[in-house]
């Protein structure tokens, strides 16, 4: 009897080292940094985004959600619309464009002036 007292402890010590040495992460969960962009946070931005490069604004129109601005013979559009998700989206286009990179520059401002 005594040898199956010492041998129940022993069992039970055995089980909880080796149920303490088992490692649980704890579970992932999604990072939200900041909240999602407003409509007049992102207009701001694509306006102040186009000024960075230089360019002209013609055409301001925040109801329709519609910049026009120009820089040479370069016309460029944003166009900020609020999704029914209730996300923004902001579109960049350029017409008579003689640099390429033009729209690349205009969206990295952007992403600056939204903090991405």
């Amino acid at each position: 009897m005594k040898h199956s007292i010492i041998f129940l402890r022993a069992a039970v010590l055995g089980a909880t080292l080796v149920a303490s040495g088992c490692y649980y992460p704890p579970p992932a969960y999604p990072v939200t940094v900041g909240a999602p962009a407003s409509f007049d946070r992102s207009f701001a931005a694509a306006a102040g985004a186009m000024r960075d490069q230089g360019l002209a604004i013609g055409t301001e129109d925040r109801a329709a959600g519609m910049i026009i601005a120009t820089a040479g013979s370069a016309t460029v559009s944003a166009s900020v619309r609020q999704q029914a998700d209730g996300s923004v989206r902001v579109q960049f286009d350029a017409t008579g464009a003689r640099d390429p990179a033009l729209i690349d520059r205009i969206s990295r401002s952007y992403d600056a002036r939204m903090g991405r």
